[in-house]
């Protein structure tokens, strides 16, 4: 394991419209202004920043998304911080599956599992998630020094987030138990 100077941790935004209505939702032209937090993901986040269980973060950053930037908002209140938005925190594109049920996920993991480069449907391959991912906690560690930084994404970004740190194939970011909506995760 690489020793980092910063603490992280991983978050999932809470609830969404999108999840509500069961709908891929992963463009900026839908998810920037629109499909922000239910009703349901609002009371997650007043249930989590009334149990924080973990260190306070010192710094956060976000997906710009209206789900993730609303989520990052309500931790930022709590901790008294500033939210950055980060692009490359963006929910992964699905592509031509923008807009349609979200059970039409499995038939891209089925492709992940075979080959993380793969852009079938149009989606954004598992690398270049990966890629962009890494690339913020790099840009993290080249900055700062004994923080603890607070990452707001979406479902699939943190997965592949945390397959590629474990230097697991990235082949393999869903066999992991995924983050639900409101969920927060310590890096080792």
């Amino acid at each position: 394991m690489i020793r980092r100077r910063n603490r992280y941790l991983l978050m999932r935004h809470g609830h969404s419209e999108a999840n509500a209505q069961g709908v891929i939702v992963s463009r900026p032209q839908h998810g920037l202004e629109a499909y922000g937090l239910s009703p349901e993901g609002h009371a997650q986040l007043a249930r989590l920043v009334d149990d924080w269980r973990w260190p306070a973060p010192t710094r956060l950053w976000h997906s710009d998304f209206l789900r993730t930037t609303e989520t990052a908002a309500r931790i930022a209140a709590r901790f008294g911080l500033t939210a950055h938005p980060d692009l490359r925190l963006r929910e992964r594109d699905f592509g031509n599956l923008e807009g349609e049920p979200d059970d039409r996920y499995p038939t891209i993991w089925e492709h992940d599992a075979r080959d993380p480069d793969h852009c079938d449907f149009g989606v954004e391959s598992v690398t270049s998630v990966a890629e962009r991912m890494v690339a913020v906690i790099d840009a993290l560690e080249r900055e700062y020094r004994q923080e603890t930084v607070l990452l707001v994404s979406h479902g699939d970004p943190l997965q592949i987030l945390l397959t590629a740190i474990e230097q697991r194939p990235l082949t393999q970011h869903r066999d992991r138990r995924p983050l639900m909506p409101a969920n927060v995760i310590a890096l080792a």
